[in-house]
């Protein structure tokens, strides 16, 4: 923990309260109750046994436009769920590569994919571990689609571990949002011209959401912004409701507040322009 951060008593659970009220103001006591609550998490199956997962992780996972897409990213993925929607969506001609950097998170992400998912379709998915931020440096490694679920605060569950609780503060926000731009970037470059990447992050906090994107559009020329319906119907495969969430200056936030519970997750689709205007 810095010095200045327990200076200006931004740490622990007291800090922890402090810095989301001067985010979310009066709605922060609300917003607060409902990261306590229990989520009822959808069950999605797409021929073998059912995954359950958060409805906001489906909600981001089905705004990656994956129609045309024969090469398709799965960049931090365990545990898996959003492996499992993605190759359940993807067209049949397409395959999936699905990285967990974690051996222990890998082991995880293997079982969902030979158990969630029938034999035509995880014939296709080929799990590896590797850390994404180098994953740019093999020009093997060409994507038409990424979804990049990136590491990050977790709010949801640093309020409910008093041990993490205790220990919180803003520059681990700092810290994470450092990873998190590695792991774009990186993305970025691996991505074909005319592709999507869907980046998301279950943080409350702008500085890991919009912040990174932010960087992203001001460090990269071909990069754009999209805000898409939702994209592919899963109807087949899910009877849940997703939640639309609610527009920020570069993505959509589900809040669980306002969502019957889902979430806390963000969400931004990118596209990467074809060529850039002189």
């Amino acid at each position: 923990m810095k010095q200045k951060d327990r200076k200006n008593r931004l740490y622990g659970a007291e800090g922890f309260d402090l810095y989301y009220s001067q985010i979310f103001g009066s709605r922060w006591q609300n917003l607060k109750e409902s990261l306590y609550g229990e989520n009822q998490p959808a069950e999605f199956n797409a021929g073998a046994e059912s995954y359950f997962l958060d409805t906001a992780s489906i909600r981001a996972a089905v705004s990656l436009p994956l129609k045309g897409a024969e090469t398709v990213l799965d960049m931090c993925a365990a545990p898996g769920g959003k492996t499992i929607v993605l190759a359940s969506c993807m067209e049949k001609s397409a395959v999936l590569l699905s990285n967990e950097r974690s051996s222990e998170r890998k082991a995880r992400l293997v079982r969902s994919v030979q158990n969630c998912l029938p034999d035509e379709i995880k014939s296709r998915v080929t799990v590896i571990c590797k850390d994404g931020a180098t994953l740019c440096l093999s020009k093997a490694n060409r994507f038409d689609r990424i979804l990049l679920d990136a590491p990050c605060s977790s709010e949801r569950h640093v309020l409910r571990d008093l041990n993490y609780l205790k220990d919180w503060s803003p520059s681990r926000i700092k810290t994470l949002a450092v990873a998190q731009w590695a792991l774009l970037s990186s993305a970025w470059r691996m991505l074909n011209g005319g592709g999507y990447l869907l980046y998301s992050t279950c943080a409350l906090n702008p500085d890991e959401n919009d912040g990174v994107i932010k960087k992203l559009l001001k460090k990269f020329d071909d990069a754009e912004v999209c805000f898409p319906d939702t994209v592919t119907d899963v109807s087949e495969f899910c009877n849940s409701t997703l939640p639309e969430g609610e527009k920020t200056a570069f993505g959509t936030h589900v809040l669980p507040d306002a969502c019957a519970g889902a979430g806390p997750l963000y969400f931004s689709l990118l596209h990467k322009k074809d060529e850039i205007p002189l």
